[in-house]
């Protein structure tokens, strides 16, 4: 691709806020995805009595449908995990919960489903979070919903090769500048190259690569990247490494990505990292053990980053149209994947006493219990009402 859409380093803030409520204005599923500081807003609002105080345990904090999906492990090993941890803290395990619940709820909605989909796949929430407390074994692929199936199927036979196109648009050993990647100053440069020095990141990459823990490590390219709605303001950077030399040579991708303050709020007397980014590598490896242990954090520019060694098996869920049945078991399934995240934490009397507290206040006409259940309605109406109007805002920025 031609670097005419690249954007300087001086330059980065304005398209970088565009193109965030461009996305923004998409859909209201899209919308969900891209306000957390909203959710968490609401939540501050909502009585504390009205939702149930679960164990304290590390929680995704942005527990959307997008942030899951095949993730593998540095052994080869591939399962469906939470993929995005930068709101991970100490909290509330019904925080996941509701925010999986509004997100699904806006996916029915974007898919013209009736409302009596959307209370079923709320039950379809509970029950699948529920199962993963009762100690059995994950449901084996065969018994996924077919949608969840085709991803991990896709996860399954990627290469290098796929990861290669998909990210820098071919083997060559360059990052090609344009809508996605945009340069990096000296000082950026520089950094990154220090970075790719010291001894933590060079074990992280060559851990991935078969290779011996010997061989040299070397910055081939570096990018900025302009992914998703989460570069605003932050650094985020894709870096093109080779492992060894010759006929051994190896490339990996990296992702470095600056950690912030999270909008989710911890438990009450919660000891986590005091480091942003030594909490969301913290949090990645309670949760998603095959991504964790793909992370460490450091510093860069004086900014607390988290580094991510990317491979070809991860890719996140996405579903465009969902019919009834489909629906209702992606809802199971997501939420057994989330509750076992959780349930790996606990022992066994916080587990107990977590799904008792799960079974109370459901009525006869609806299995959801009835914190859950009004939880999403109240979401989902106050999210509806806030994307029209994001989007009349847009509109009308764009008519200017």
């Amino acid at each position: 691709m031609s670097d005419k859409h690249a954007v300087r380093p001086d330059e980065r803030a304005a398209p970088l806020a565009a193109e965030q409520n461009r996305k923004m204005a998409a859909s209201a599923q899209a919308y969900v995805r891209g306000s957390t500081k909203r959710f968490y807003d609401w939540l501050e609002d909502l009585k504390r009595t009205s939702l149930p105080d679960g164990p304290p345990s590390w929680i995704c904090g942005d527990c959307h449908v997008g942030n899951l999906g095949p993730v593998a492990s540095a052994a080869g090993s591939l399962a469906i995990q939470i993929r995005d941890l930068d709101q991970t803290v100490i909290g509330n395990p019904a925080h996941d919960l509701i925010r999986l619940g509004l997100s699904l709820a806006m996916a029915a909605r974007s898919s013209a489903l009736p409302g009596v989909t959307t209370a079923q796949m709320i039950e379809q929430v509970i029950r699948g979070y529920e199962r993963a407390f009762a100690g059995e074994a994950d449901p084996k692929p065969a018994d996924l919903p077919k949608s969840v199936r085709g991803v991990l199927r896709e996860a399954a036979g990627r290469s290098w090769k796929h990861l290669a196109d998909e990210r820098i648009e071919g083997l060559s050993p360059t990052i090609p500048l344009g809508k996605r990647f945009w340069p990096l100053s000296d000082q950026e440069h520089q950094a990154i190259r220090d970075a790719f020095a010291e001894e933590p990141i060079v074990r992280l990459v060559t851990a991935l690569r078969e290779v011996p823990d010997h061989a040299t490590v070397r910055v081939l390219d570096a990018a900025f990247w302009r992914k998703g709605c989460s570069s605003l303001g932050r650094l985020r950077f894709a870096v093109l490494v080779a492992i060894g030399k010759g006929s051994e040579e190896r490339h990996c991708l990296i992702d470095i990505k600056e950690a912030i303050a999270a909008h989710a709020p911890r438990a009450p007397d919660a000891e986590m990292p005091r480091g942003h980014a030594e909490r969301v590598v913290t949090g990645a490896r309670a949760l998603s053990p095959f991504l964790g242990e793909r992370m460490l954090a450091t510093r860069l520019l004086g900014k607390p980053v988290f580094v991510r060694a990317l491979l070809p098996q991860d890719l996140k869920l996405e579903f465009d149209r969902l019919h009834h049945a489909e629906a209702l078991g992606v809802a199971w399934s997501l939420a057994n994947v989330v509750g076992k995240a959780h349930a790996r934490q606990l022992d066994r009397s916080d587990r107990g006493s977590w799904r008792a507290a799960l079974g109370r206040n459901r009525s006869r006409a609806l299995e959801a219990p009835s914190w859950l259940w009004n939880s999403v309605v109240e979401l989902v109406a106050t999210h509806e009402a806030a994307y029209l109007d994001h989007c009349r805002r847009y509109a009308l920025a764009q008519a200017d």
